[in-house]
């Protein structure tokens, strides 16, 4: 009897309940969970799930670039070991403007006449300036010797290349919002700084003025140009992107064998091995996510 009733009139063990602001709940740990906490567990819910054949394709924009500078530095040797005359770079210029500002009127949506027509001002300030300074920078690196600005040039390229961005253009696309960033400014300024190295090295003043509009023209417009074809077609963006490639194989198989062993060998590697690499790490990828996660912005907190 007295076993019942003591037993009747002690108190009910509180039951443990989440929760996300306040002290420790009496009679539990800090640190205590029953089999409800985990019933909101989700196991990778934001994983993305990508195709074999998309991520390839989408490989063939840095492919792209690559054949981009690469065909520059075939130019340049070109160049220096007097294959390509002055004038002959010339033409090469006055022929790659032409194409590219034809390329941006096809592609670009109804670019207003009034920037088409502040886009070739620039263009011409821009390249009278270049002219005027030519002679400066002939002789910019006379007191350096050509083994450092061999090296100093290799390695700007390589900096280029690891920080461009290739998803975008670091010239501003007509109607884009977002400014360049940080990295691809970087990126541009070292592939001008290599073009001013290796012009430093050529025989006359106009084939300074030659290479390094050339250098720039391909720099800084050509990035413009794929984003605009691609964002048109990309079915076009690919076949642009094919004949870029066999392209620079060629002319790079007529300078040096092995260079186009080493050049396929990046192409092969960037397009196939880099994406299969891809999709097999994908299946190590663990994320957990529930109720204790800590909340995320839905909005740009710079606005």
């Amino acid at each position: 009897m007295e076993a019942s009733i003591s037993g009747s009139s002690s108190p009910t063990h509180p039951k443990w309940r989440k929760v996300v602001y306040g002290g420790m709940q009496p009679g539990f740990g800090d640190n205590h969970t029953d089999e409800s906490f985990l019933e909101e567990m989700i196991m990778n819910a934001n994983v993305v799930k990508r195709d074999l054949l998309k991520v390839v394709l989408d490989a063939v924009s840095i492919s792209q670039y690559l054949c981009i500078v690469s065909l520059v530095v075939l130019v340049w040797t070109y160049t220096l070991t007097n294959t390509l005359t002055e004038k002959y770079l010339l033409l090469l210029n006055v022929s790659l403007l032409g194409s590219g500002f034809f390329i941006l009127l096809l592609t670009a949506d109804m670019i207003p006449f009034n920037l088409l027509l502040n886009y070739l001002l620039k263009n011409t300030f821009f390249i009278t300036a270049l002219y005027m300074l030519s002679p400066i920078y002939h002789t910019l690196t006379r007191s350096i010797s050509s083994n450092s600005i061999w090296a100093l040039t290799a390695s700007l390229l390589i900096l280029h290349l690891f920080l461009h961005n290739y998803s975008g253009s670091t010239v501003k696309a007509p109607g884009a919002l977002d400014n360049p960033t940080l990295t691809s400014n970087i990126s541009l300024n070292a592939s001008i700084v290599a073009s001013l190295l290796i012009s430093s090295r050529l025989p006359s003043r106009l084939h300074v003025f030659a290479i390094v509009l050339f250098s720039l023209q391909v720099f800084l417009f050509a990035p413009l140009v794929t984003c605009c074809v691609k964002k048109r077609s990309f079915k076009l963006h690919i076949c642009f992107s094919l004949q870029l490639l066999v392209l620079t194989l060629i002319f790079t198989y007529q300078l040096h064998k092995l260079l186009f062993i080493l050049l396929l060998g990046i192409f092969v590697f960037v397009n196939l091995v880099c994406p299969y690499w891809l999709i097999r790490i994908q299946e190590f990828k663990f994320e957990i996510n529930g109720p204790w996660d800590e909340a995320k912005l839905c909005f740009n907190i710079t606005e």
